[in-house]
């Protein structure tokens, strides 16, 4: 069995979006695809907040270095501030200090035959690019998000930090790996002479995760029909002010009473609670705190509905949440670019619903005409069965298995 060592800021314990999963389930299934991986990712102590619920999901004899790190904002800061070079291109470059080490003992322990490593955080590419330099091993290069882009990041030294972080990891690893379809045709016209070496694995969702969950429960709210957001509102990228503006309309006209739109663990409550009150829709709107996984994938089971807010900026994105919202297999209502990847993605598995999460008058439209359909608005269970984390790891394993084939020191 091959060795990858894999270089992932997020990791459990840390407590984030469904973005830690990638990471997880491709360590949990590449042992049956003939790769044994070993994580490389930052101590406990860079992280803002952890939870102990995926910790019982790291594989057993999975081997684990956690390298020392410090989050700029909290360890180095004086009276809230610090110096902006010790949070370039991120707020844990010192990780880069520990982690470059650590990984050269690992790779001297356990002869790894690739590396991998994923963004965000920039700083996790900085080890992968020093470690393959330092080793010889071909590096494969995962971005969960475009990096470098038109006015992000917008401070203008962290803006060239991350262009020099992407041209370097794009030329130099074997492959580098996008999410969605859009990113990677970005990226294949950026870097022409890189072309062949970019390509595509979605994020996905596991399906062990989902066993046992009940396929329908008691109401979320009794006597109201719940839309479900999980996740973090960004106030620009998925900004909600168009949607709070199509129920401002809805209750004025009488075709909201039974609605309440419930956000789960947005991280901007200020925010939703000062559009709530600029719109009038105070009485729409609930706000609730995080919930271990598991109990938010079974929220999710019991919604009457799932709501996607993707801004038209964010078009070469798709939230890794969106995987967890089609395996729930519940209705789906997609506010989102229909030009985008994340629109091109609902379609795909089914979902009839979307409106640009800009148009308040196409929300308003779209909105009652959802909640009238709801049995008609699942997604198609053949599409979903394709985006399961296990069928995105085999793809990885025939990146993995490419890379080291083409590997001069393997000729």
């Amino acid at each position: 069995m091959q060795r990858v060592l894999m270089i992932a800021f997020h990791f459990p314990p840390l407590a984030v979006s469904s973005g830690i999963q990638r990471t997880l389930r491709f360590a949990q299934h590449l042992p049956a695809l003939g790769w044994e991986p070993l994580v490389l990712t930052a101590s406990e102590r860079a992280y803002e907040r952890v939870s102990d619920d995926l910790l019982r999901e790291i594989p057993a004899g999975l081997v684990i270095r956690r390298a020392w790190c410090l989050d700029a904002s909290r360890h180095l800061a004086l009276r809230g501030r610090y110096p902006a070079v010790l949070a370039r291109p991120d707020r844990w470059i010192s990780w880069a200090l520990a982690a470059i080490p650590a990984g050269l003992d690992l790779v001297r322990r356990y002869r790894p035959t690739a590396l991998w490593s994923t963004y965000p955080i920039a700083t996790a590419h900085i080890v992968g690019r020093w470690l393959s330099l330092l080793s010889g091993l071909p590096w494969i290069a995962d971005f969960r998000d475009p990096m470098a882009q038109d006015g992000y990041p917008p401070d203008a030294a962290t803006w060239r930090a991350f262009k020099r972080i992407e041209e370097r990891a794009v030329r130099a690893a074997r492959a580098s790996v996008f999410t969605s379809r859009s990113a990677a045709a970005t990226y294949r016209r950026r870097y022409p002479a890189s072309a062949d070496r970019v390509t595509v694995i979605e994020n996905g969702f596991d399906e062990q995760s989902f066993v046992g969950l009940a396929a329908d429960g008691p109401p979320l709210v009794p006597g109201r029909r719940t839309l479900l957001h999980s996740g973090i509102v960004y106030p620009s990228e998925r900004d909600p002010t168009q949607l709070f503006a199509a129920l401002s309309a809805l209750k004025r006209a009488g075709r909201a009473a039974d609605l309440l739109v419930r956000f789960r663990a947005p991280a901007h409550d200020d925010l939703l609670w000062a559009l709530a009150r600029k719109y009038d829709v105070d009485d729409l709107i609930e706000i609730a705190a995080p919930l271990p996984y598991r109990q938010a994938l079974d929220e999710m089971r019991r919604a009457d509905g799932l709501l996607v807010l993707q801004a038209a900026n964010c078009n070469e994105q798709i939230p890794a949440k969106v995987y967890e919202y089609l395996r729930a297999q519940r209705p789906l209502l997609g506010l989102t670019d229909p030009q985008g990847d994340t629109a091109d993605l609902l379609r795909r598995c089914g979902v009839r619903y979307i409106a640009a999460l800009e148009d308040a008058a196409a929300i308003e439209a779209i909105l009652p005409r959802f909640m009238a359909d709801l049995a008609g608005a699942l997604p198609e269970p053949a599409a979903v069965d394709a985006c399961s984390r296990q069928s995105r790891t085999r793809e990885l394993a025939a990146v993995l298995e490419r890379a080291v084939r083409a590997d001069p020191g393997n000729a």
